[in-house]
């Protein structure tokens, strides 16, 4: 049946986004294939120092070596840098000079968690616990009768650093917060629920056995402090010295009958990470010179030596174009960077808090998202027209099937990325990312689809 005038005239002039699936189901294979290293690397990588390490191991074995400051590289070469254990760089050596610019691509490895406070060990009516102050924008009720995994290092006196990972392997015990019974909880149930738990109350229960001396007071704590004694060597003051924090003793899994989603805690953003990551580590001999940042902090405001509002990466650049005799400033004022975040996705059963025409959705690629920040664009980065055109030029000379979205409703929705610190440093910059079903809960769902088009995504951005 011919078209009408009307049909034609909309098919020319009219922008649709289009479902992958749909329109392409062929590439489900695929996306169920690489989403299978993506889930090892969730497992692997629940806090920045485990995905650090797991990310060098990758890289060597592709051939990385440590940056050497003076150095002059080849073109393809490979380098990383790593920063206190806590983020880390990894370039490949364009056809381009270095003046040229550089394809930055910048994702973070932190997520939302809860981490132990200073002093943290204490009983209470013959209960031991864990006091946690939490990291990041958490719904608090949610990480109630949540299974737990304790991960983290602790430097002990003598200088020595122990790497605590329980919870996760078979045989290990769990952790939980509690929570009350529906019978008793009349009252709790008049609190808001933003203090359904409070932030005192995020207490982890650790034991309930003593250590049997009736000479001795506060027997329960005690018998925890002998059980990490004979395990690890600690001692209450080692706690001192000590980034421990506790995450969903969860492995990465399937979600739905069909299998097409990846659930998983800490998601948010290392479905970015990892498929930024796959881009770099596949990249041969690119136009441009790539340098992928895995960078930590993000969820508190990218502070501190390892987060993007530090001059890490600055001073990395000052490096990296040393041996060039060009001046760090010229090279990024020619860059261009994604700030690899994830958006919200759209969830049908909570409508109202989206602006559907503007909202990402799953199955239809990564979210190009021209702007962040809250309100009347409050901490953000907006992306130029210049720097949209570039970016969905490199996707669409790769056919890659992507999607443009922002974070909710005008006065309900917003949040920040990395975006405006990359910006800062006079590099045009715009997010680009998965969209995120419950996003900063201890579970999170992504359409394999959309991981591995974001991916495609990086791939072209990096060719």
């Amino acid at each position: 049946m011919a078209k009408t005038e009307g049909q034609k005239l909309q098919e020319k002039l009219c922008y649709q986004m289009k479902n992958i699936g749909m329109e392409r189901p062929e590439e489900m294979e695929k996306a169920q294939s690489f989403c299978e290293g993506y889930k090892t690397f969730l497992d692997n990588a629940k806090i920045e120092r485990e995905a650090v390490r797991y990310t060098k191991k990758l890289a060597e074995d592709a051939g990385y070596t440590p940056f050497s400051r003076g150095k002059r590289y080849k073109t393809g070469e490979k380098v990383y840098y790593d920063n206190r254990g806590k983020n880390i760089i990894l370039t490949t050596f364009g056809k381009k000079p270095l003046l040229e610019g550089l394809h930055f691509n910048i994702a973070h490895i932190d997520s939302p968690r809860l981490d132990l406070k200073p002093n943290p060990l204490y009983e209470k009516e013959e209960i031991s616990f864990f006091k946690t102050h939490y990291y990041g924008g958490i719904k608090k009720y949610q990480w109630g009768v949540t299974p737990l995994a304790l991960h983290g290092r602790i430097m002990l006196k003598n200088g020595e650093a122990v790497d605590l990972n329980l919870g996760e392997n078979p045989g290990d015990p769990v952790f939980v917060v509690s929570d009350l019974l529906p019978h008793l909880s009349q009252e709790q149930n008049q609190r808001k629920l933003s203090e359904g738990l409070k932030g005192e109350e995020l207490n982890v229960i650790l034991g309930s056995t003593p250590i049997p001396d009736k000479e001795v007071k506060e027997v329960f704590k005690l018998k925890v402090l002998s059980i990490l004694n004979e395990k690890y060597g600690i001692v209450e003051e080692d706690f001192l010295r000590a980034e421990l924090t506790f995450v969903p003793a969860q492995h990465a899994v399937d979600v739905g009958l069909d299998c097409s989603m990846v659930g998983s805690y800490g998601q948010d953003d290392k479905v970015c990470a990892y498929t930024a990551l796959m881009a770099e580590l596949e990249a041969k001999k690119p136009e441009y010179t790539t340098v992928t940042v895995l960078v930590d902090k993000e969820e508190i405001g990218s502070e501190g030596v390892s987060g993007m509002a530090s001059d890490m990466l600055l001073h990395y650049v000052e490096d990296l174009v040393e041996a060039e005799g060009v001046r760090a400033r010229d090279v990024l004022r020619n860059s261009m960077c994604l700030s690899a975040d994830v958006n919200a996705a759209f969830d049908p059963t909570f409508p109202d808090v989206f602006e559907k025409a503007n909202a990402s959705f799953m199955n239809k690629g990564p979210v190009l998202t021209k702007y962040t920040g809250s309100r009347g664009k409050s901490g953000s980065n907006d992306a130029s027209a210049e720097t949209m055109y570039k970016v969905i030029k490199y996707m669409e000379d790769d056919d890659v099937m992507w999607q443009i979205g922002e974070l909710g409703k005008v006065d309900l929705g917003g949040g920040g990325t990395i975006a405006k610190f990359i910006a800062d440093m006079d590099v045009d910059t715009v997010d680009l990312g998965v969209a995120v079903l419950s996003m900063h809960a201890p579970f999170e769902i992504t359409s394999k689809l959309d991981v591995y088009y974001t991916y495609k995504a990086f791939k072209a951005f990096n060719k």
